[in-house]
């Protein structure tokens, strides 16, 4: 097990531990938990299925048409 300092408001500290005596739990159980559910949960936008499917497909795309096509739509 590792040891961690923060700097944390004190009012924000009050808190946590009222919130954690509660719930009868340690204020470092449930930062352990925190910490572990963001880790799990966090993707980068190359992870998501549909920018997976979309790699690539822009490589031919032409910029100038697409400029052209804008200053047309939106004039």
């Amino acid at each position: 097990m590792s040891k961690l300092t923060l700097s944390i408001d004190d009012a924000v500290v009050a808190k946590a531990k009222r919130y954690a005596k509660s719930r009868r739990v340690s204020v470092s159980k449930l930062v352990e938990g925190y910490l572990d559910l963001v880790s799990k949960s966090f993707k980068t936008p190359a992870d998501t299925p549909i920018l997976r499917s979309l790699r690539g497909t822009l490589k031919t795309a032409n910029v100038r048409a697409y400029k052209r096509f804008l200053e047309r739509k939106y004039r």
